[in-house]
């Protein structure tokens, strides 16, 4: 069975090559696809109960993607959040996972260990 993913990306050529590379490398169902926070927080309750995976960028058009992090602290234990970004420092993975991230990962580096930990849930 599919997980039910929200993808918050900005970028439409990451988006569509991020889209691509989820189809062929995980089994993620992207149900929604958002470019801006009051978009992706949108999304998240348009689909409160149905998705299990977000995957979100922290530079989003208008906004950041913490404050996505702070509107789904309180999302069910079954719903994770997943920060796949260009700014993975240190101070910047901290944050992340105080405001309630699963995991942390740099776009540019560690796409190989993005992909695994989308499929671990997949697992679970």
């Amino acid at each position: 069975m599919s997980i039910p993913t929200i993808l918050e990306e900005d970028c439409k050529a990451i988006s569509d090559n991020l889209l691509l590379a989820l189809d062929e490398l995980t089994d993620v169902q992207v149900i929604a696809v958002a470019e801006t926070p009051t978009a992706a927080i949108a999304a998240t309750l348009q689909y409160a109960g149905q998705w299990e995976l977000m995957i979100l960028d922290l530079f989003l058009k208008d906004g950041t993607g913490l404050n996505v992090l702070e509107a789904c602290r309180n999302r069910l234990p079954h719903q994770h959040i997943v920060v796949l970004t260009s700014m993975a420092t240190p101070q910047m993975r901290r944050q992340c996972l105080k405001l309630g991230a699963d995991a942390v990962y740099d776009k540019s580096k560690e796409l190989e260990q993005f992909f695994e930990r989308c499929n671990l849930y997949h697992a679970t």
